[in-house]
């Protein structure tokens, strides 16, 4: 098949014009050259002279991919894509990177910060549009995939919209999860896996009744029996995709504890899953750090004793609790979500909705 053919042409499925390309070059003949040759098979060309107006640009309109130069001042090629994956969530978006860097290790990096390809300098014009054409097929079909996740997230955050005390508490946990999964040295999909934990992981109490789940006093003990489904309901939920695999761990074990005494499978040591483990420890950090209607906020000086306590009652990992108390002491800053932070679709879905008027959810 020629690589000439507009991937519409190419794969009919997919046919849903414009194809909308971002180029990020620092270098203007490049970014012109690019689109001189993109226009000529189909292509709507958005540029980018900068690894920030590149991310405004993501926020801002849709794109089938992106090409990325590597070397650019300030941020580079490695660490837009990097932001591209994990601060703005975009899984399924391509992103082509162009380099003159061409050892394994420049590769294995680009690969590890989200690359879905890499086209080394001097590139052949045609290997360059039939790679465009192969992502951007991928991506439209892929969009299928992606819609079916954004229901779900949706779906979790109109869990979350019920409590006016857990506000923001997902985003909260995504970006600490994230930032305490990096210093871990996890792997893209494990931090990928964490970053939608923190959306996803009470998704299972769609499954609990109001009665329950916004009870302003304590739950009986048939009442806790009920509420201690949720990770169960959520994991049931979450498990016939294939890319929430490792979300899934997260999702049904969060509420396991290292000592075993946790629920709902009583799990205990490493057989409780990492990624729920390093997403117990900061789920609970925000517990005690946000106002509840039975606590107020803790101090953080006193957080980091009740947390140093419960971890030598046998709660919480031992070892990942010192590493993650290390980042609250040296690096507080680190784990503050920044403002202005763009929203997720599902976030950004549920806004409008309340925008429009807020359901009767509240009790009382």
């Amino acid at each position: 098949m020629s690589a000439y053919l507009s991937p519409a042409t190419q794969y009919p499925s997919t046919n849903r014009a414009p194809f909308r390309v971002l180029v990020v070059d620092d270098v203007a003949t490049n970014r012109v050259m690019l689109r001189a040759i993109l226009a000529a098979h189909g292509y709507e060309v958005v540029e980018a002279d900068c690894g920030e107006a590149a991310l405004a640009r993501l926020v801002e309109l849709e794109f089938d991919a992106v090409i990325l130069d590597v070397l650019m001042p300030g941020k580079s090629g490695f660490d837009v894509c990097r932001e591209i994956r994990l601060e703005l969530g975009f899984e399924f978006l391509p992103v082509i990177m162009l380099t003159s860097l061409g050892s394994p290790d420049d590769m294995a990096m680009g690969f590890e910060s989200g690359a879905t390809d890499f086209v080394t300098k001097p590139y052949n014009n045609v290997e360059l549009v039939a790679r465009v054409n192969s992502a951007v097929a991928q991506k439209r079909l892929t969009d299928r995939l992606d819609d079916t996740e954004s229901v779900l997230f949706a779906l979790a955050r109109m869990v979350e919209s019920k409590d006016r005390n857990t506000r923001d508490h997902c985003d909260r946990l995504s970006h600490m999860a994230v930032v305490f999964g990096r210093s871990l040295g996890l792997s893209f999909d494990e931090l990928e896996a964490l970053r939608r934990g923190g959306i996803l992981h009470d998704i299972g109490k769609l499954g609990i009744p109001d009665g329950i789940l916004l009870k302003e006093g304590p739950l009986t003990e048939s009442e806790w029996l009920i509420m201690r489904q949720h990770p169960v309901i959520g994991a049931e939920l979450c498990t016939p995709l294939r890319t929430m695999r490792k979300t899934v761990d997260i999702i049904r074990h969060h509420h396991e504890k290292w000592n075993g005494a946790g629920y709902p499978d009583g799990l205990s040591g490493t057989d409780v899953p990492l990624l729920a483990r390093v997403f117990q420890v900061v789920d609970v950090f925000d517990a005690l750090t946000t106002e509840r209607p039975y606590k107020p906020a803790f101090p953080v000086d006193q957080t980091i004793d009740i947390l140093e306590r419960e971890t030598a009652d046998g709660n919480w990992d031992p070892d990942l609790m010192q590493r993650f108390l290390h980042i609250l002491n040296d690096q507080p800053e680190q784990l503050q979500r920044p403002l202005g932070a763009p929203m997720d679709p599902s976030a950004r879905i549920l806004a409008r909705v309340l925008q429009s008027g807020r359901p009767d959810w509240e009790r009382g």
